[in-house]
């Protein structure tokens, strides 16, 4: 098994090649895990027992969290949600979704991608696996898994529930002002909320907890 720098090189974030070679090798290791998800995670979702698949009585989902170059620099796909869906409208996501049939999580994974942007599975080497995440308002047992493309794919919204495409630099979400904490009215009352401040949205939930595990495979 191969075994990462106590600490990732900065060059990572700006060379393709050289992130793909460090994801791959850190994956390989123990994960950073629920603590690194939770410090993305709103106050009423601070119990790492909710955050944790075990013992619920789930739907499984698989996402992807796809890595690729544009002009060399690793960047990393999300979509934007349509604001008229029922679950999760107008928020940013990993593109993925329920399993069906017999797949497996990491299929389902590439082929919602594929179903959601245009994605030829093909076209992804999956690197390997984050820590699975349990998303209580949609009842969702969420696997995510990390990709690279080794050409920048020719993306497009080709359903229902996809509105935008963001292609965000690593180097990016990797900055420290880039999270931030505001407070927000959620359930009733004003609580602070991390997120990601990415263009003109903002990354929180699920999304964030799971990004914040992709972001800390850098911190050594």
């Amino acid at each position: 098994m191969s075994t990462p720098p106590d600490h990732a090189d900065p060059s990572v974030a700006r060379s393709f090649e050289a992130c793909v070679d460090y994801l791959r090798q850190r994956l390989e290791t123990s994960l950073p895990g629920t603590e690194a998800q939770l410090t993305m995670a709103p106050v009423y979702r601070q119990d790492p027992s909710m955050a944790s698949i075990a013992d619920k009585a789930c739907r499984e989902a698989g996402v992807l969290a796809l890595v690729f170059p544009v002009e060399d620099t690793p960047h990393l796909l999300l979509t934007v949600r349509r604001p008229d869906l029922t679950d999760h409208a107008g928020q940013v996501s990993f593109p993925g979704g329920q399993r069906e049939g017999t797949e497996t999580l990491e299929e389902a994974a590439l082929r919602e991608a594929h179903e959601e942007v245009g994605l030829p599975p093909d076209a992804v080497r999956v690197l390997g696996a984050l820590t699975p995440l349990y998303i209580p308002p949609s009842n969702f047992c969420v696997h995510p898994f990390v990709g690279a493309a080794s050409d920048p794919p020719p993306l497009s919204p080709q359903d229902a529930e996809v509105a935008t495409i963001l292609r965000v630099p690593l180097a990016h979400l990797l900055a420290p002002t880039t999270r931030r904490v505001e407070p927000w009215t959620l359930r009733g009352e004003t609580i602070d909320v991390p997120f990601y401040e990415v263009e003109t949205q903002s990354v929180w939930g699920a999304t964030a907890m799971m990004l914040a595990e992709l972001l800390a495979l850098f911190q050594g």
